[in-house]
């Protein structure tokens, strides 16, 4: 099995665990009957991907600047 490109392994944490924010956000929302909660957890989804954005983005951007620097 191939390796996953660097990128998208620094990406996959951060998009598993806000899918399963999303998911216990459903579960509270609809099973538990409580709204607020589910509600409440429902935004950390777009929290997760955010910062996962912000810090992979700083990382690529490092590498990408390293390179740079040894082409030039």
């Amino acid at each position: 099995m191939k390796s996953l490109p660097t990128s998208l392994r620094l990406k996959l944490p951060f998009v598993i665990a806000g899918f399963l924010s999303f998911l216990f956000s459903v579960w509270l929302y609809f099973v538990k009957d409580e709204t607020t909660a589910g509600i409440f957890v429902g935004l950390w989804v777009p929290s997760i991907h955010s910062l996962g954005t912000l810090l992979v983005g700083q990382v690529v951007e490092t590498a990408r600047r390293a390179r740079e620097e040894v082409t030039v």
